[in-house]
């Protein structure tokens, strides 16, 4: 299971950082937003790599950016291959990939805590964010679901709902 998720969640990972930026950039055009050099910064910081003061490099930029999303994937793949699938799952994602921001921006020092930023900036990464996870995670989903139900939606089937009287299924299955 592990090695499907690995490379099942690079993959969407990938997908769902692409769908993000395409939906970053058309919103810039509409908005006329500058692009963030914040993913730049933080690997940076995180690398101890020569900071550069005002335009970031772009392939630092790149690398962080994309770097992030594929290896959150792989999360989002593991979640799949449990049975944790759909909106509720990727619901719950968007929230780990806003956090993960937050930790490495924050940390670094690059960052904010999100309840001190101006309410517009707020909504838009929220929505970009959202974006990334919900793509992600139907990826995720589309490819895990060729191996069949995960280990919880078997046990789901089973009895459908969290009860008390219902052991987990036999191994192997």
């Amino acid at each position: 299971m592990m090695k499907r998720a690995l490379w099942q969640g690079l993959l969407a990972g990938t997908t769902g950082v692409l769908a993000m930026t395409l939906g970053e950039k058309a919103e810039q055009r509409l908005t006329g937003r500058p692009d963030s050099h914040v993913p730049a910064r933080t690997l940076e910081r995180l690398t101890g790599m020569r900071e550069h003061s005002g335009r970031q490099p772009v392939p630092v930029n790149l690398a962080m950016h994309v770097g992030q999303g594929a290896l959150l994937g792989i999360l989002r793949s593991v979640m799949a291959q449990a049975g944790l699938r759909g909106p509720w799952s990727s619901g719950k994602f968007a929230v780990v990939r806003v956090t993960s921001d937050q930790i490495l921006e924050n940390a670094t020092g690059v960052g904010a805590p999100p309840q001190t930023w101006p309410r517009r900036e707020l909504a838009v990464d929220l929505l970009h964010k959202t974006v990334y996870a919900f793509v992600t995670g139907a990826v995720a989903d589309a490819l895990a679901a060729r191996s069949g139900p995960g280990p919880g939606q078997r046990h789901a089937a089973m009895r459908p709902g969290r009860r008390s009287d219902v052991g987990p299924p036999p191994r192997g299955r």
